[in-house]
């Protein structure tokens, strides 16, 4: 299957499930492809045929954008160079859940969250570890008649009880054993905080030496700007605390984009549109050169002259604001 087949069909599926999608980010660079909201639920999409292709740079820039975003970073994907990917199995690649479509499929339409993952070693579950220690409980099976059973040690089953997880192997024997399952779903939607290591959010990369004047007077004007590196936009920019207690104001976030106005800008601006429409924020341009139109598809339009001569800071976040399209609540 080719990858823009592959994006269409991720897209018809989401909206089966009731998301509401963006347009496909068909330009580079791209960290992820699609954007989609139901209800509080956002996750940004990256679809890949083999996720081989995916690589730690564009990680760190998806989970970036999570957190600016509120977003859940998702990669579904075919393969790797060596297999297919399993279905009903997460697998992570640089922080970043991955899954394959028959997954996303039953986790999307279904509402049917996997139970395995994958780590070094091989495949595990999330253990309900009171579940486990009730039961043994009710037997009247002590920890060492347990971890007999397990062909464990004591201290491993004691470990399965404070809820550590376990190979998909021991998952079975306890299901076989007690004749109920004992594992827990994997929270992708929360970033499956659970199973993944915790690092931290990666620092923001350095902004484009191009963008730093504009960088400047929407850092004055009370913004905090969050540079990208391989998003259709150029960086998400925070209105600061003292925005949001001016009336009016409400602190959203803002997708940013910055260039000289062609055919090219036009098109990000466009895409910034459809990605402001499903992420809830509002998307501004500033060109390099004046424009005879405000926005573009509810992207606001401002040329660098018109952001510098504002001295006010507030009369440059009004005039955003009256450019660009309100984003609706889906």
């Amino acid at each position: 299957m080719s990858r823009s087949a592959l994006v269409g069909n991720i897209t018809a599926m989401l909206d089966d499930a009731g998301f509401i999608v963006s347009d496909r980010c068909a330009i580079r660079p791209k960290s992820f492809d699609l954007a989609a909201r139901r209800g509080e639920d956002l996750v940004l999409l990256k679809i890949l045929g083999n996720i081989d292709a995916f690589d730690a740079a564009t990680g760190a820039e998806m989970r970036r954008l999570g957190t600016y975003l509120s977003a859940t970073p998702i990669v579904v994907g075919l393969r790797t160079r060596d297999q297919d990917l399993k279905p009903e199995v997460v697998y992570f690649r640089h922080g970043v859940p991955v899954m394959n479509p028959d997954t996303a499929m039953d986790l999307f339409v279904e509402g049917v969250p996997p139970l395995i993952y994958a780590a070094p070693g091989g495949l595990y579950v999330n253990i309900d570890g009171d579940l486990l220690s009730d039961e043994r409980e009710e037997r009247g099976w002590s920890l060492g008649r347990l971890a007999n059973e397990l062909g464990v040690s004591r201290r491993t089953v004691s470990k399965y009880e404070d809820g550590m997880n376990a190979s998909i192997e021991v998952a079975i024997q306890l299901e076989q054993m007690f004749d109920q399952p004992f594992s827990n779903p994997v929270d992708v939607m929360e970033g499956a905080e659970e199973v993944r290591e915790a690092d931290p959010t990666p620092e923001d990369p350095a902004a484009d030496p191009d963008d730093e004047h504009v960088v400047h007077i929407l850092t004055r004007a009370g913004f905090t700007v969050h540079p990208t590196a391989r998003a259709p936009f150029k960086a998400v920019s925070e209105d600061e605390d003292r925005t949001t207690r001016r009336s009016g104001s409400d602190g959203m976030p803002m997708l940013t984009g910055h260039s000289a106005f062609n055919r090219s800008a036009e098109k990000r601006a466009r895409i910034m549109s459809s990605l402001g429409e499903v992420t809830q924020t509002r998307s501004v341009y500033f060109t390099e050169d004046q424009s005879k139109r405000d926005s573009v598809d509810g992207t606001a339009l401002v040329s660098c002259e018109e952001l510098a001569s504002i001295d006010d800071p507030d009369k440059i976040r009004d005039l955003i604001r009256e450019r660009a399209r309100e984003p609706e609540e889906v």
